[in-house]
């Protein structure tokens, strides 16, 4: 199974991002860990990790904390 990234606003709509997949977990958050600022940039808020079709984790914010 394989895993990705679901882009979402600050409400959970989803929005529009890379359409990248991922062999494994660790694959996708180093992905993530150096693309986070550019997504935030294009106006992703947050993110959820998925498994197919299941949630692995999330939402996690793009935005530091306050």
């Amino acid at each position: 199974m394989s895993f990705h990234w679901r882009y979402e606003n600050a409400s959970g709509d989803v929005v529009e991002g890379p359409a990248v997949t991922f062999e494994d977990q660790t694959e996708a958050e180093e992905w993530f860990s150096t693309t986070w600022p550019d997504l935030l940039a294009q106006g992703v808020d947050q993110v959820v990790l998925l498994e197919g079709a299941d949630e692995v984790y999330g939402p996690m914010s793009l935005h530091p904390p306050a």
